[in-house]
């Protein structure tokens, strides 16, 4: 397989060199870039097209919002680039080594090793206490924080020993957000992180996503249909019927407390 390179990207290695986690990550390099991402469900008729020839450029460091309806594509966007699906067509790149080349061992390092992930209804185990959900996760890391301090960022320190039915949405969320910087992502993908919250809750969740962003360095995928979202971002790529209608780029963010529910 040949593989179509991301514009301005030289010396790229293939997926057969690369061990994930022993790659220096280069800031100066998009966190990722499609070619031609296509995605097709089923066959024939019944075949459902979801992405239909992506070509798209995240820098490194940013937040970006994905914005559109339901079934405009951005989730599948979401799972092929944090390597939890496989494009039927074209190539994707995290930095400088491809993805959709990758082994399925190769995917479980990335995945593993750089990406976390936050879902709508948090995904918490109910037997364990917050510490405990947020541990998890630390004894796979290969170089994790600690639970208590991943709490302090989501300002949870103190409700560590509670567990998940002893927390409000908007507080299990926050473990949830916990739970996967504890790893120390390069990249947060969110799908969906305030779809269940109402809006003092839903910001309180976009302003610690904000701060991930702005003290871990990491760069943060939100995709959502609540378009006031697309205000907090750095970038906002919109989805319609599996393609990119627009990427607004913001000159003026507004922070989460100001942002119209």
């Amino acid at each position: 397989m040949t593989a179509s390179l991301p514009l301005g990207l030289s010396d790229v290695k293939t997926s057969k060199e690369i061990i994930v986690q022993d790659q220096p990550l280069k800031k100066s390099l998009p966190a990722f870039t499609t070619k031609a991402l296509t995605k097709i469900y089923g066959e024939g008729a019944a075949a459902v097209h979801a992405l239909r020839g992506v070509d798209l450029e995240i820098p490194s460091g940013e937040m970006v919002v994905l914005l559109g309806p339901s079934g405009s594509g951005k989730s599948t966007l979401l799972n092929i680039i944090g390597g939890l699906d496989r494009a039927s067509e074209g190539t994707v790149f995290f930095q400088d080594q491809e993805l959709s080349d990758m082994t399925d061992e190769q995917l479980t390092r990335y995945r593993r090793d750089h990406v976390g992930f936050v879902f709508q209804f948090y995904n918490l185990m109910p037997s364990l206490t917050a510490h405990e959900n947020v541990e998890l996760v630390t004894e796979i890391a290969s170089d994790p924080m600690d639970p208590e301090e991943a709490l302090g960022l989501v300002g949870l320190r103190d409700r560590a020993d509670h567990f998940p039915s002893q927390l409000s949405g908007g507080e299990q969320q926050r473990v949830a957000i916990a739970r996967a910087v504890a790893k120390q992502p390069t990249v947060l993908f969110c799908d969906e992180p305030t779809g269940a919250l109402d809006s003092t809750t839903g910001r309180t969740v976009l302003q610690v996503l904000k701060d991930i962003n702005e003290t871990l360095g990491a760069t943060v995928l939100i995709v959502t249909h609540a378009a006031a979202t697309a205000d907090m971002a750095d970038r906002v790529i919109h989805f319609a019927d599996g393609a990119i209608r627009e990427i607004v780029v913001n000159k003026t963010k507004l922070g989460p407390e100001d942002i119209e529910w």
